[in-house]
């Protein structure tokens, strides 16, 4: 190394800081075993066992970038969050996409849904609205969750994807008709994570100044308009590049096409909600837009891409319990499970002390009596006590003004109840599938028979028949394709 390169290039250092002279195993002789006393070497060995940290079990492949939200219509009628206090405030925020079965090393192209995860870095704490590119769900009740999540990894013999597992599952919970028919529709594989909507799925409520909640639904409508590819298009991009919306998105920031979403809200009050012909906190079935339309309130826009994916993209972590004053949680059964599960998941992946990371770490003072643990860093708090009650000055105190309204939800009984019972799990698919021109519709049954017809001959009846309940057509299409002689239904 030249005089110039010593004096212009940073030292190579251990993970403590110290000076490294030569990065050469310390041997004994030019031939001889390595010494024990080479702590420099025995460092970089020891945290390169250690640098792959659990992967995420449902959205273990994504992207990520940073943006800013403006606020560009004023609903402070319905909500306080400070988000929404002015026309024209800006907030920093990062966003997540993801695909939602596949592992870390999955094909971004591949037909699934994806997530859409996005942290708004408020003046009152982290907003996070962790939803997907679909407005609904497979599932409603969450004890069916994690096994819905089983079905679509690995046979635990074969250790492959197994249709017939997807399938039977699907077939013995019609609720998941309507998702399922987005999946396999022609929306069912984006272009890329920029030209995909992005929806809460749940509803959440909303509290303004005078502690009057209301219901909502959150839309992010793509401002680049919606692209998908077909199934022969994914397979040739697949082919050449599994990093295919990766790319795409890295590429566009760099080179200043910016992407950005508007975001829309539905709105429905507890009255409405009580008269509401269905439950409105099913996570399977949509607000119809003609009932509850969309209001406009403002733009999200990507601006930065990250400079470290493992650091930023890898350790972010979302989670549907980190809402703020004026935006809150629904009985959505969930949702309601969600507020444990995701929070959870990341003590388990990045420990107790995951928000002091720096993409997960508020812009707004934090003050808590919660201490200590791996990688406590102790900014926040110091030598101040770390128990609440206390009379010392200056320490941090409840405050009443940011208590939620109470819920009204009349004399309910707390039991396990079964939510397949007294739903209407189809007319929704069949009025989507009605919405499909011919050819989409010939598309969509193709799709589903090439991986039903990988299921046994009962799942296949079983699911067969809850095509026909949402649409006779429907039914019959799919049947054809399987072979399956429809005359048994009629």
């Amino acid at each position: 190394m030249s005089e110039h390169q010593e004096k212009t290039h940073p030292i190579l250092t251990t993970a403590d800081g110290v000076p490294i002279g030569r990065q050469h195993a310390l041997t004994a002789g030019p031939r001889g075993p390595l010494l024990m006393q080479d702590v420099q070497l025995l460092e970089q060995m020891q945290h390169f066992n250690r640098e792959r940290i659990p992967e995420r079990v449902v959205h273990a492949k994504g992207s990520g970038a940073y943006g800013t939200f403006t606020l560009t219509h004023d609903i402070t009628a319905y909500t306080k969050a400070s988000i929404f206090s002015t026309v024209g405030k800006k907030t920093d925020l990062f966003i997540r996409f993801s695909t939602v079965a596949g592992e870390r090393g999955a094909a971004d192209a591949e037909r699934d849904v994806r997530g859409f995860a996005i942290k708004f870095f408020t003046d009152q704490g982290n907003w996070d609205m962790v939803g997907n590119n679909t407005p609904v769900f497979f599932v409603r009740d969450p004890y069916k969750f994690a096994n819905f999540i089983h079905t679509q990894k690995r046979d635990p013999r074969t250790n492959t994807r197994c249709m017939d597992m997807q399938w039977d599952f699907w077939s013995q919970c019609p609720e998941s008709l309507h998702q399922v028919t987005i999946l396999f529709s022609d929306r069912g594989i984006p272009a890329s994570y920029r030209h995909m909507n992005g929806y809460s799925s749940h509803a959440y409520s909303f509290i303004n100044n005078q502690n009057k909640r209301v219901w909502c639904k959150f839309h992010f409508k793509t401002n680049q308009g919606i692209k998908t590819w077909m199934d022969d298009e994914a397979e040739r991009i697949i082919g050449k590049d599994r990093e295919s919306h990766q790319r795409d998105l890295v590429d566009a920031i760099d080179r200043g096409d910016f992407p950005s979403w508007t975001l829309k809200v539905q709105i429905m009050t507890q009255e409405q909600a009580g008269q509401f012909r269905w439950n409105p906190f099913d996570l399977t079935k949509v607000w119809p837009h003609a009932e509850f339309p969309l209001i406009e309130v403002g733009q999200m826009e990507l601006n930065r891409n990250p400079q470290n994916y493992h650091a930023e993209v890898e350790q972010a972590a979302f989670k549907p319990s980190s809402l703020v004053p004026g935006i809150g949680f629904s009985p959505d059964k969930m949702l309601q499970a969600r507020l444990m599960s995701y929070a959870d998941t990341h003590l388990h992946r990045l420990g107790v002390n995951h928000h002091q990371i720096p993409v997960n770490k508020p812009r707004c003072p934090v003050m808590n009596y919660m201490r200590d643990g791996q990688a406590a860093t102790a900014e926040s708090y110091g030598s101040a006590p770390n128990y609440w009650p206390n009379t010392r000055d200056r320490t941090p105190r409840p405050d009443e003004s940011f208590v939620d309204p109470t819920w009204d939800l009349g004399q309910v009984v707390v039991d396990r109840y079964d939510s397949t019972q007294d739903h209407d799990d189809f007319t929704q698919a069949g009025d989507l599938y009605r919405m499909f021109d011919d050819a989409h519709r010939e598309r969509l049954a193709t799709r589903i028979a090439g991986t039903l017809s990988q299921a046994r001959e009962e799942v296949q009846l079983r699911q067969v028949c809850h095509f026909y309940r949402a649409d006779a057509d429907y039914g019959r299409r799919v049947a054809a394709k399987l072979d399956i002689d429809v005359s048994q239904f009629e």
